[in-house]
């Protein structure tokens, strides 16, 4: 999924304009509604800096940016059935796809990390942020489990956890092709290349990223994968499998086609189906499984039916 990004110099004329007028009145391609929500997300940048209050003065010579990542300008809120497990140190989550974990250029509102400020919002003490441990990040177009740390007494713990590689992360991908070997394991250095902001396979200079993949289902042109990771790189699925000239359905960015059985794609299909780690204060087994979401299990009964 690609960003659009408007640049509008503010003119003479325009000195003064509150910001939603502005974009309005710069932008065929915006009602002043929609530059209300995008200004409220965050897509909006002054100079370089995020603006999100849409009375903000403009001034001469401004460079006004606006991001635009084509996802609904609705922000995500965190609902019941997401939380697999939450308590006063740790929550468990299962993440929707197409919901950033962290913020990017075009939203601040809206992404994993601000939907859980919210949910963890005090209502005695409004204006106090809760404290979050980013301990992992998954893509936004992957759906399934994904752990922060909401407590000081969690957050270190949990980040060694991480670190140390003392978790279990299970993955399901449907990918292109048929892997060959069907089961074995990637190892390699990934780096990330700043031309055209793929991660890949490097003789040095990269992190060591280790990928475990078995067979789960031949579906005649495609693979369901169980995938596991012992090291937690960006992209580093969908770079491993891509090297094996698997790529991720719907992974246009590594190769993958984004129309299976005529229906389109808008996401790498992969899902974050099991997590298993130690509570980092408590020193109980956690383990959690999702099931895989309505999309991807689409994709998949349609090339079942191909195979009967």
């Amino acid at each position: 999924m690609k960003w659009t990004i408007h640049r509008l110099q503010v003119t003479h004329e325009k000195v003064g304009l509150r910001l939603d007028h502005f974009l309005a009145d710069s932008s065929d391609e915006l009602s002043r509604t929609q530059a209300k929500k995008i200004i409220d997300l965050g897509g909006t940048h002054i100079n370089g800096r995020r603006i999100r209050s849409c009375s903000t003065s403009v001034c001469r010579g401004d460079l006004v940016e606006v991001y635009i990542d084509q996802l609904p300008l609705d922000p995500y809120r965190i609902a019941k059935h997401d939380i697999l497990f939450q308590d006063q140190f740790i929550i468990v989550l299962n993440k929707p796809a197409l919901v950033d974990t962290q913020p990017t250029h075009a939203r601040f509102k809206g992404t994993m990390f601000e939907a859980l400020q919210w949910h963890l919002k005090d209502p005695f003490r409004p204006q106090q942020k809760a404290e979050i441990g980013m301990v992992q990040r998954l893509d936004r177009g992957t759906s399934g489990i994904i752990v922060f740390s909401i407590h000081p007494r969690a957050h270190k713990e949990m980040s060694r956890i991480f670190l140390e590689h003392e978790v279990k992360k299970d993955y399901l991908a449907l990918v292109h092709g048929v892997p060959a070997p069907k089961q074995g394991e990637i190892r390699s250095l990934l780096a990330r290349s700043r031309r055209d902001n793929r991660v890949r396979s490097v003789a040095k200079g990269g992190k060591e990223a280790i990928t475990q993949f078995n067979l789960v289902e031949q579906l005649i042109d495609y693979s369901l994968l169980n995938v596991e990771i012992l090291t937690g790189r960006s992209h580093q699925i969908r770079a491993h499998m891509a090297e094996q000239n698997c790529p991720l359905v719907g992974d246009w960015r590594y190769g993958g086609c984004s129309l299976v059985d005529g229906i389109g794609i808008s996401r790498p299909l992969l899902h974050a189906e099991k997590l298993a780690f130690r509570h980092p204060v408590l020193n109980q087994a956690m383990a959690f499984t999702v099931p895989v979401p309505e999309d991807m299990q689409n994709i998949i009964n349609s090339l079942r039916k191909r195979n009967l």
